[in-house]
C-alpha cells in the first residue's frame, strides 16, 4: 500500500504537476472497469456519445486520499449526472481488488478500472513515482464531447477534485 507523509505528498505534488493541457485531444482507451461487483469494459469513446467525462486517475484502491476521494465522488454523483457527465476512476490496481473497492468505497455508485500497466495513466501523463514504484499521480480530467480536455487539476491532496470538476462541467455547460 501506498501511504504519503504529507511532506513527501506536498514535494511530489510540486514535483509532479505534469498533466495533458486544456484543449488536447483525450487518448482513447478501453479497459477492464467495474461498478460494484459487475466487471464489463468502460470504452472512452462509447461514453463520450452519451456526454462529458470525469476521469480521474488516483494512485492506490483503500489508501487514505484514495478513499476519501472515491466516497466524494460517490456523495456527488448526481450532482455529475445532473451535469450530464460520466465519471470514471482508474488506478493501477488490478480488478479483483477494484471489485471490492467499488463496492466499498465507490458505493456502487460509479466505475472504476485497471490500468495494471499504468499504460492509460502513462498516455494522460498521470503517472509518479513512489520508493522506486510507480503509480498513477492523482490527476482529474474534464473531457468534452468532442474529446477535448476542458480541464485537468493535478494535487495529491483528493479535496478539491469533486468540486473542481464540477465547476469545470458548469462551465461547459454555459
Amino acid at each position: 500500500m501506498i501511504a504519503l507523509r504529507a511532506p513527501v505528498a506536498a514535494l511530489l505534488s510540486i514535483a509532479l504537476l505534469g498533466a495533458l493541457p486544456e484543449g488536447a485531444s483525450a487518448p482513447l482507451f478501453s479497459a477492464p472497469a467495474t461498478l460494484g461487483q459487475d466487471v464489463f469494459t468502460f470504452d472512452l469513446a462509447a461514453a463520450l456519445k452519451k456526454g462529458p467525462v470525469v476521469l480521474y486517475f488516483y494512485p492506490a484502491a483503500f489508501t487514505e486520499g484514495c478513499t476519501q476521494e472515491a466516497h466524494d465522488f460517490a456523495e456527488n454523483i448526481g450532482r455529475f449526472k445532473a451535469l450530464g457527465a460520466t465519471v470514471i476512476g482508474i488506478s493501477g490496481d488490478d480488478i479483483e481488488k477494484l471489485k471490492r473497492f467499488a463496492t466499498s468505497e465507490c458505493r456502487g455508485k460509479f466505475p472504476v478500472a485497471a490500468d495494471k500497466d499504468l499504460k492509460i495513466a502513462k498516455g494522460y501523463d498521470a503517472t509518479l513515482v513512489y520508493e522506486g514504484d510507480l503509480y498513477a499521480n492523482r490527476v482529474s480530467y474534464v473531457i468534452g464531447r468532442d474529446g477535448k480536455i476542458v480541464y485537468e487539476y493535478v494535487a495529491l491532496d483528493p479535496g478539491k477534485h469533486v468540486e473542481n470538476a464540477l465547476e469545470a462541467l458548469r462551465k461547459l455547460k454555459r
